[in-house]
């Protein structure tokens, strides 16, 4: 565990890329199997589930720290980090004890088989075995909370500098539906096993945002343009006469979109697509809004209802792999083309559709296109680049996304809490309201978008003007106005205001408004019959 936590530390101590894979590297080098395995699936987002409430771990840290637990609850949102609060309020360890890490995570695991009383004996004997900086970490284990400031692929970098293999083709190997459990260090990265990949996905190539205009890209005839959809971005296998479903984020989907499985009706096997899943309207052959297909995303199994009412559609627009080949160096117009042959013989009625591509022989002119992209229920346009392989992860220069400019709409803040980590005494998770007559109706929280010196701002005027506390919240004068930005708007009966808002953030901070001069619901139901 002490390997671990000093990879902790040292990751957490800079800011400087190359020193985070050097450590990373260093720990890959020398660690133990077993925690390479453990710290491989951190990295990537399988950590162990949580088996105790963060409820009782507060009140069982404030009473082995002999303290109130109203002095606990005023201490957390100071330090704004609970793993952290807990660490630094316990007394000295007295029996300390090294263990690795992969034996606290079976030591963690364990706790879901026994009862409260001997789960809170464990973890009080667990605590008393560290020193802090174990105790942090080990608090992010228990609470399910395990950050860092560590993307995949850094990991993956460190992992290749170590094993002296190469970096795309580990990346790959990290895909899929693996857990430790299931595999070993040797069998996930040392060793050569062609069966393990049957259901493994790709790792998406990923665009960078286009700020202004294309001009510079060079001659519009290097690019393809396509439409930005509004969707979930998903990649369909066929290998071994099985079918997956995989999304963006490396979770195994099949069972939510039974509708693919009418592929291996028309599809060959050995070919993974590439492309995006949206709910889609068979009658007017388009798109249905975002928030139809966000209904199925969180559900397991879909009941018939929604099946009907929200149908899945996979419109491909990349093909990875054809004949069991892997394609992604190949251009993309070759790979393009292929598509194109393959899925020229499937019918209306199967669930996959061809991205369209769109006239591209003038940059201005594909500029007044994109401005239809909401009457598509597009986000805007893809620039790709005919020349250009599938690349791992987003590296600039091959593919761009020229999103629409985001909507907006003025709001009047009226509800402030404090932040986590280093914006711990800082207030920005804000709630914004808009004006329903004469009363202020809440639709929107945001806590993106300032710089520091304007949250540094904020945060002293919500401390000299807050009029009620619930908890962590409070209610301010309702005095300053902000503008909202936000990607989509859907009708919701969830919230008071009717509407949902997709990604909002604090645009800009309007010093030039007074909150009568707030944007009203109204305002907000019109711009839901435009776009929602």
């Amino acid at each position: 565990m002490k390997r671990f936590v000093a990879l902790y530390a040292a990751i957490d101590q800079t800011t400087k890329t190359s020193a985070k894979v050097a450590a990373l590297a260093d720990y890959f080098a020398t660690a133990p199997d077993a925690d390479k395995l453990w710290t491989i699936a951190l990295f990537s987002g399988r950590r162990p589930r949580r088996a105790i409430t963060t409820t009782k771990l507060r009140e069982w840290a404030a009473e082995r720290a002999g303290i109130p637990l109203w002095l606990f609850e005023e201490s957390y949102p100071i330090v704004g980090d609970l793993a952290e609060t807990i660490a630094l309020v316990l007394p000295p360890p007295s029996a300390m004890q090294r263990r690795s890490l992969s034996d606290w995570i079976t030591y963690l695991r364990a706790l879901e088989r026994v009862g409260e009383e001997d789960r809170k004996a464990a973890i009080l004997t667990a605590w008393d075995q560290m020193e802090t900086t174990e105790r942090l970490v080990f608090n992010k284990l228990l609470t399910g909370g395990f950050r860092l400031g560590v993307s995949r692929k850094l990991m993956t970098r460190g992992l290749a500098q170590a094993t002296g293999q190469d970096e795309a083709e580990l990346a790959h190997r990290l895909m899929g539906d693996w857990q430790p459990d299931t595999t070993s260090y040797n069998a996930l990265i040392m060793a050569s096993d062609p069966s393990a990949g049957l259901s493994r996905p790709y790792p998406f190539c990923l665009a960078h945002a286009l700020e202004g205009v294309p001009d510079d890209l060079g001659p519009p005839q290097d690019w393809l343009a396509e439409w930005k959809w509004d969707g979930i971005r998903g990649q369909i296998i066929r290998r071994g006469g099985t079918q997956f479903t995989w999304s963006r984020g490396e979770e195994l989907m099949t069972d939510r979109f039974p509708e693919f499985a009418r592929l291996c009706d028309y599809l060959p096997d050995g070919i993974v697509l590439d492309g995006e899943i949206l709910a889609w309207d068979h009658t007017a052959d388009a798109p249905l809004p975002f928030s139809d297909l966000q209904k199925r995303i969180g559900r397991k199994t879909v009941p018939k209802k929604l099946l009907k009412d929200a149908p899945a559609m996979l419109i491909a627009y990349d093909l990875l792999e054809h004949d069991g080949r892997d394609l992604r160096d190949h251009p993309f117009t070759e790979r393009r083309t292929r598509l194109e042959r393959l899925l020229s013989t499937v019918p209306d009625e199967a669930p996959v559709r061809l991205a369209p591509l769109l006239p591209n022989n003038d940059w201005a002119a594909l500029a007044d296109l994109r401005n239809d992209a909401r009457d598509k229920r597009a986000e805007g346009l893809m620039l790709k680049r005919g020349a250009s392989p599938y690349h791992v992860g987003r590296k600039k220069g091959d593919w761009w996304k020229w999103k629409l400019d985001p909507l907006t709409i003025d709001a009047v803040m009226i509800y402030a809490q404090q932040g986590h980590g280093r914006r711990a005494n800082l207030f920005t998770d804000f709630t914004f309201a808009v004006w329903n007559g004469n009363e202020l109706v809440p639709f929107a929280k945001a806590y993106s978008g300032l710089t520091d010196a304007e949250f540094r701002k904020i945060t002293a005027w919500v401390r000299k003007n807050t009029i009620e506390r619930f908890g962590p919240v409070r209610h301010v004068t309702p005095e300053h106005v902000f503008e909202i930005a936000f990607e989509g708007i859907a009708a919701s009966k969830r919230h008071k205001s009717g509407v949902a808002l997709r990604f909002p953030r604090m645009a800009r901070w309007r010093h030039d408004k007074s909150a009568a001069q707030a944007n009203t619901l109204g305002d907000l139901k019109e711009m839901l019959a435009q776009y929602g």
